[in-house]
């Protein structure tokens, strides 16, 4: 694992504007809230050769805490190189300020040369050699599959939905495109990836807490390298961002709420779809919502465009029993509201094109694996898990960002199996929002 803080400078044409570090600009904000000055006057009195005793001589007269002023920091990058998915998956979603990117399974090293040691992750020492046999079997299905998925999309290509007229080149890419989607399902949830986010030193600190108070010694070290760059921006707002008993607490009845559920639940079957979709429209009695739902939404140009407040103030929870981890990646990103899930193998999903029957003897092998590590009680039975591992998932957001979501996921472009997931509840919605149905378009996932 490799952590590296970027340090933004400003472009040249802002070459004559002031120039500030990240607690600088922190303080200097923080000081312009308790001032009549205005922020000529304020910067005024910084020395910007000397920004750390500017820094100190603002906060002196603020009495604002670490929270109040760590979000005015500005944007702070961080990059890492070689984390487990799993530990890219954990951080998204603690980080629900932040805006980031994660390699896409179709451009990262598909062999057991790309996972993390035993002991990396804490996988405990007699289990290690089964651990790896069975990862390297993981990535083995993955090959021989996509080289399967690749001639089949090649003999049959109305399978890839092509448009019509399109370069050879766009052809190949999207049969590319097709072999890997569908093989991605034997993809360890311990392989190495990146990732890179951008987020205040406000919301930094909160998710290096968040790390370091949990059990897994990858995300330990995770948090140490990322506090480690981060103090070289943000020394002194990052002192706030050590493990947290009310962190670890949660940490650890969430832990042993996913062990027993998983024990209970493991399994190597494939389940069947089923989709939950609740519309709370509550308004306070003296605020009632007044405009019409095809108000919110008839304006629209396209998904991007502002909703009413009808959407807006109109709260969703929707969730799956069988999100494979797959589409947790993905789905899990979506920053609004809140995401749950006990990250266990409830199934295991496997496109049509892929015969089952051929793969028995992996699915076993890693569910025994899983059950081994669960009955530890070893935190570690997250690396245990394939791509294709379903678990149940739950995401309460407003009504607005969930169209958003839905139009997104079923548009052009999308992964065939998002479409399905929320085509599915995007029907459950409008079922219980008829007023909508006009205006909300499920898309059909053709190729981009």
């Amino acid at each position: 694992m490799k952590v590296t803080g970027l340090a933004l400078v400003p472009s040249p044409t802002a070459a004559d504007l002031p120039k500030v570090t990240p607690e600088l600009l922190a303080s200097v904000l923080a000081r312009y809230s308790r001032s009549n000055d205005g922020l000529a006057a304020i910067l005024e009195k910084v020395d910007l050769a000397n920004p750390d005793a500017s820094i100190d001589r603002i906060l002196k007269f603020v009495d604002y805490g670490h929270a109040s002023i760590g979000g005015l920091t500005g944007g702070l990058a961080i990059a890492l190189d070689g984390v487990s998915m799993w530990l890219a998956y954990k951080i998204f979603e603690i980080s629900q300020m932040a805006d980031g990117q994660e390699s896409s399974t179709r451009y990262i090293a598909m062999d057991p040369a790309n996972l993390p040691t035993p002991e990396e992750v804490g996988i405990p020492a007699e289990l290690a050699p089964a651990w790896r046999r069975v990862l390297a079997r993981a990535f083995a299905a993955y090959h021989a599959e996509y080289s399967r998925l690749d001639a089949l999309a090649s003999a049959e290509p109305s399978r890839v939905r092509c448009p019509q007229g399109a370069p050879a080149a766009v052809q190949a890419r999207l049969r590319k495109n097709y072999a890997l989607d569908r093989a991605r399902y034997f993809i360890p949830l311990a392989t190495r990836t990146n990732l890179g986010l951008v987020q205040s030193s406000r919301m930094w600190a909160q998710t290096v807490k968040h790390l370091d108070s949990l059990a897994l010694p990858e995300a330990k070290a995770a948090a140490g390298l990322i506090r480690q760059e981060l103090l070289k921006q943000s020394p002194r707002l990052m002192g706030h961002s050590h493990a947290d008993p009310s962190f670890a607490e949660q940490a650890r009845q969430e832990l042993a709420e996913s062990l027993e559920m998983g024990r209970l639940r493991l399994s190597s079957e494939p389940l069947p779809d089923q989709v939950w979709v609740h519309v709370d429209r509550a308004a306070a009695p003296w605020l009632p919502t007044s405009q019409p739902v095809a108000e919110a939404l008839r304006h629209r140009a396209s998904r991007y465009s502002q909703q009413g407040s009808a959407t807006r103030r109109m709260r969703v929870a929707f969730g799956w029993n069988n999100l494979a981890l797959a589409e947790l990646r993905d789905l899990n990103r979506h920053r609004t509201g809140n995401r749950h899930t006990p990250l266990i193998q409830a199934g295991f999903y496997l496109p049509p094109e892929i015969a089952r029957a051929g793969h028995e003897g992996l699915l076993a092998e890693q569910r025994d694996l899983t059950r081994a590590l669960l009955e530890r009680g070893s935190p570690a039975y997250v690396y245990s898990l394939l791509l294709g591992a379903q678990t149940p998932f739950e995401h309460s957001t407003h009504a607005d960002k969930f169209i958003y979501e839905a139009e997104l996921r079923t548009g052009m472009g999308a992964h065939f199996r998002y479409a399905e997931h929320l085509g599915a509840a995007l029907r459950e919605f409008l079922a219980q929002v008829p007023e909508a149905r006009d205006w909300v378009v499920e898309g059909t996932a053709e190729p981009e």
